[in-house]
C-alpha cells in the first residue's frame, strides 16, 4: 500500500534540487539549462527564418525537418546511450546541441553563397543548426518514461509524470519571458543575444553532465539490431495503445501543420505588439515578437498551475477524459487563433486556453507507458513515438504549402479539422488504463 509520503509530489523535484543530492543536481541542472536554450530559440526561429529571407513554404520545410529528427533521433539516441554509456552520450548530445545553437547564431553573419547552379541563402544554416541542436533531446525519452513507471505505483502514474514535467517546464516559463525582454524593440538584433545565451546554457549543461554525472552504474550494450528491432517493438506494442496512437497521430499531424506559424500569426499576419504602463519605468512598447514571448509565458504559467491538479483529477475521472481534453485543445486552438480579432485581451485568453493542452500531458504519458510490462516501458515508449513521429513528418511541409500558396486561414482550418478527427476517434475508440478504471 502506498503511503502519502511515497506519493509523487509536484514540488519534489525542487526539494531534491535544493538538497544538492549529486544525481538530482546534475540531471536537474542539465534539464533546466537545455530546456532554457531550446525554448528561448526554437519557438522564435520561424520569425528568424523570415528575417533571413525564407518564405512560408521554407518555414514549413523547416518544421518537416524537425519532424524527421523527432522521429529518428530518439530511438537511435537510446541505442547510442546503450552502447557508450550515459555519461559519454549525455556529453556528446549536449555538445552537439551547443554547436547547433552556435550555427544558428553564425547564420546571421554569413552572406549568401553563389554556387553557380543555386545560391545558399543564410536561412540554410538554420536547417543545418537544427540537425545539431536537437542532439540532447534525443537522449532519455524512453528512459525517463521507464524510470517513472518503475518508481511510481500504477494508479499514481499521472502524478509521477506531473512532478517531472513541472520542473522541466519551469524553464519553459522563464525562457520566452527572457526573450521578450531582449527583443522588446524588435526581433533583431536582440535575438542574436538570445542565441548567444543559448550557447552559454548549452556549455553549462554539457560541462555539468560530463564532470558531475556518476557513470559507475552505466551498463553498455553489445549489439544493435537495427530496423528489425524497431519492427519487432512496434508489433509488440500493447493493444490498448493502438487507438491512442491513431488519435494522437491525427492530433499531432494537425499541430505539426501550424505550430511553427503561431509566431508568424502574431508578428506577420496581425503585427500586434503590447503596450505596458509600468511604475517608475513608465510606458513600454513591446514588439510583436516580444508580445509572442509574453503569450508563451502565459501559456506555460497556466500549464504549470493546472498540470498537477489535472493529474490528480485523472485519478477520479480516468486518464481518457483528461487526455481527450488535451487533444481537444490541441485541435481547436489553430482555428481559434487564426480567426481571432487583433485584440490583446483575446490573444492572452487564447494562449491561456492553449496552456490546458499541457495539463493533459502527464495523463497522456501515463496512458502511453501504463499498459507496458514493468521492464519494457522504454521500448514501448520508443516504439510509440517513433511510429507517431514518422507519420507526422510531412505535416510541416503541407502546412507550409497551404500557408504560402493558399492562405494562412485555410492552413489553420484544415489543421483543426484533422485534429478534430483525432479527437472524435479517441472518444469513440480510446481505452482507459486499467489502474484508473
Amino acid at each position: 500500500m502506498t503511503t502519502e509520503a511515497e506519493q509523487p509530489d509536484v514540488f519534489d523535484p525542487f526539494r531534491q534540487f535544493f538538497s544538492l543530492q549529486r544525481d538530482v543536481l546534475v540531471l536537474s541542472l542539465a534539464m533546466f539549462a537545455f530546456s532554457l536554450g531550446f525554448q528561448m530559440t526554437t519557438r522564435f526561429l520561424p520569425d528568424y527564418l523570415v528575417y533571413l529571407g525564407a518564405t512560408g513554404f521554407v518555414v514549413g520545410l523547416f518544421a518537416t525537418l524537425g519532424n524527421v529528427i523527432g522521429a529518428v533521433f530518439p530511438y537511435y539516441g537510446g541505442v547510442i546511450s546503450d552502447r557508450v554509456g550515459s555519461r559519454y552520450a549525455l556529453t556528446a548530445f549536449g555538445l552537439l546541441s551547443t554547436i547547433g545553437f552556435g550555427i544558428w547564431l553564425a547564420g546571421a553573419f554569413v552572406p549568401p553563397v553563389d554556387l553557380g547552379v543555386f545560391v545558399l541563402e543564410p536561412w540554410i544554416w538554420v536547417f543545418v543548426g537544427l540537425l545539431f541542436a536537437q542532439g540532447w533531446k534525443s537522449f532519455g525519452i524512453g528512459a525517463t518514461y521507464a524510470i517513472v513507471k518503475q518508481s511510481v505505483p500504477p494508479e499514481r502514474l499521472a502524478r509521477g509524470f506531473a512532478s517531472t514535467e513541472t520542473f522541466r517546464r519551469t524553464a519553459f516559463l522563464l525562457a520566452p519571458l527572457i526573450v521578450a525582454v531582449l527583443v522588446a524593440d524588435d526581433l533583431m538584433p536582440g535575438f542574436l543575444f538570445v542565441l548567444a545565451i543559448a550557447v552559454v546554457f548549452g556549455l553549462i549543461g554539457t560541462l555539468t553532465q560530463h564532470f558531475l554525472y556518476d557513470a559507475s552504474a552505466d551498463s553498455l550494450g553489445k549489439e544493435f539490431e537495427g530496423i528489425r528491432r524497431i519492427v519487432d517493438d512496434v508489433r509488440a506494442m500493447p493493444d490498448p495503445l493502438r487507438p491512442l496512437l491513431v488519435a494522437d497521430t491525427f492530433v499531432r499531424f494537425a499541430n505539426g501543420m501550424v505550430y511553427v506559424f503561431f509566431i508568424l500569426v502574431i508578428t506577420q499576419v496581425m503585427g500586434i505588439g503590447l503596450t505596458l504602463s509600468l511604475p517608475v519605468v513608465g510606458t513600454v512598447e513591446l514588439s510583436p515578437a516580444a508580445f509572442f514571448g509574453v503569450l508563451l509565458g502565459i501559456e506555460m504559467l497556466v500549464a504549470l498551475l493546472t498540470m498537477a491538479p489535472t493529474a490528480k483529477l485523472a485519478e477520479y475521472t480516468g486518464l481518457k477524459t483528461v487526455v481527450g481534453l488535451g487533444f481537444f485543445v490541441y485541435a481547436v486552438f489553430p482555428v481559434l487563433l487564426i480567426f481571432a480579432p487583433e485584440s490583446v485581451p483575446v490573444l492572452v485568453a487564447l494562449f491561456a486556453f492553449s496552456g490546458l493542452r499541457f495539463a493533459g500531458l502527464p495523463a497522456h504519458k501515463a496512458l502511453v507507458v501504463g499498459p507496458a510490462k514493468q521492464d519494457a516501458g522504454g521500448r514501448v515508449t520508443g516504439s510509440y513515438y517513433f511510429l507517431r513521429n514518422l507519420i507526422v513528418i510531412p505535416s510541416g511541409a503541407l502546412g507550409g504549402i497551404l500557408w504560402e500558396f493558399a492562405s494562412p486561414e485555410l492552413s489553420f482550418a484544415v489543421a483543426s479539422t484533422i485534429g478534430m478527427v483525432g479527437v472524435a476517434y479517441f472518444v469513440l475508440f480510446g481505452e482507459e488504463f486499467d489502474a484508473y478504471q
